[in-house]
C-alpha cells in the first residue's frame, strides 16, 4: 500500500472513492464507468475492483458483469448504524408504542441468517413474560422463523437473499414454523406487498408477533421493530388489525429520522 509521508494513504483513498461511486441510482457499474469516475486507468481500476471483490466489498453480476457492493459494506453500514444513532433514536419511539399497546416491543438487524437484538422495551403485562424466552439485547435467534427476520429478510437484494438462506436448516421450531424455503419466499413476498411480517407461533408455542422495517436513506432495511404478544391475549387477524398502524406509523417515524 503506498503511503505519502504525510502518513496519507493512495490506495485507501482509490478503493474508497471506487465504493464511493456507487448509490442507489447506479446500483452497478462496469470497470470502464469506475475507472472514468476514479480517474484511473481501466487496468489500474480493474486491479482495485478485483481486489474489493476477494474482500468481499464488491459483487460482480454473472449475467452483466458489472459490479455492486458486497455484502461486507453492508456490515460495515450495521456497523456505524448500530455505534452511533439507530438506538438512541429508536428508544423513545419504542417505548411509546410499548406504552401505546401495552406489549413488548423489539428491534434487531440481521446478521447473516440471523437477527441480532439491539434493543427492548419490556411490558410488565400479565402473560408477557410467558413469552421473552430469556431474550436480551445482543440475542441471536434464527431469521426464518421471526416476525423480524422476515421484515429484514423480504427487502434484501436476491443474491444477498440467497446467500443469506444458503445453508439454513428449516428446523421446526413452534407450531407453524415454516419448513420449506418456497414457503418462505412466498410468505417473503407478502411481507413486501404489505410492508408488515406476521409470525403466528413460528418461532415458540404461544408467541405472536408483527414486525416492519427500519429503512435507511438510500431504502435499504437496516433494522426492524415488532411487537410481540401471547397467543391468549389477541387473536392473529385481531393482532393485524389493533396493532399494524401503531407498528408502521412508528417504524416510519424512526425511517425518518435516519433519513429515509
Amino acid at each position: 500500500m503506498r503511503e505519502t509521508a504525510s502518513g496519507h494513504s493512495q490506495s485507501l483513498e482509490r478503493g474508497l472513492a471506487i465504493l464511493s461511486s456507487f448509490s442507489s441510482s447506479r446500483p452497478l457499474l462496469g470497470v470502464s464507468e469506475l475507472s472514468r469516475d476514479v480517474g484511473l486507468s481501466r487496468s489500474t481500476t480493474h486491479r482495485y475492483v478485483a481486489t474489493l471483490t476477494a474482500l468481499g466489498y464488491l459483487q460482480q453480476d454473472p449475467v452483466t458483469r458489472r459490479y455492486r457492493l458486497g455484502p461486507r459494506v453492508l456490515d460495515l453500514g450495521f456497523s456505524a448504524i448500530n455505534s452511533m444513532e439507530l438506538r438512541e433514536i429508536s428508544v423513545p419511539h419504542l417505548q411509546q408504542l410499548s406504552d401505546e399497546t401495552g406489549y413488548t416491543v423489539n428491534m434487531a438487524v440481521l446478521d447473516g441468517s440471523d437477527v441480532v437484538y439491539i434493543e427492548r422495551c419490556r411490558s410488565s403485562r400479565e402473560g408477557q413474560r410467558d413469552i421473552d424466552l430469556n431474550l436480551h439485547v445482543g440475542s441471536r435467534l434464527p431469521a426464518y422463523c421471526t416476525s423480524l427476520g422476515k421484515a429484514l429478510l423480504a427487502y434484501l437484494e436476491p443474491h444477498a437473499l440467497e446467500a443469506a438462506l444458503d445453508g439454513v436448516r428449516f428446523t421446526k421450531r413452534g407450531p407453524n414454523t415454516l419448513t420449506e424455503k418456497k414457503a418462505l419466499l412466498a410468505e417473503l413476498e407478502r411481507v413486501r406487498a404489505g410492508g408488515l411480517a406476521v409470525n403466528n407461533e413460528e418461532l415458540a408455542y404461544g408467541l405472536r408477533s408483527i414486525a416492519a422495517p427500519i429503512r435507511s436513506q438510500d431504502g435499504r432495511s437496516v433494522a426492524a421493530i415488532n411487537v410481540a404478544v401471547h397467543r391468549t391475549m389477541i387473536a392473529p387477524d385481531e393482532m393485524v388489525a389493533r396493532l399494524a398502524p401503531a407498528l408502521k406509523r412508528t417504524a416510519a417515524d424512526i425511517s425518518a429520522r435516519v433519513g429515509y
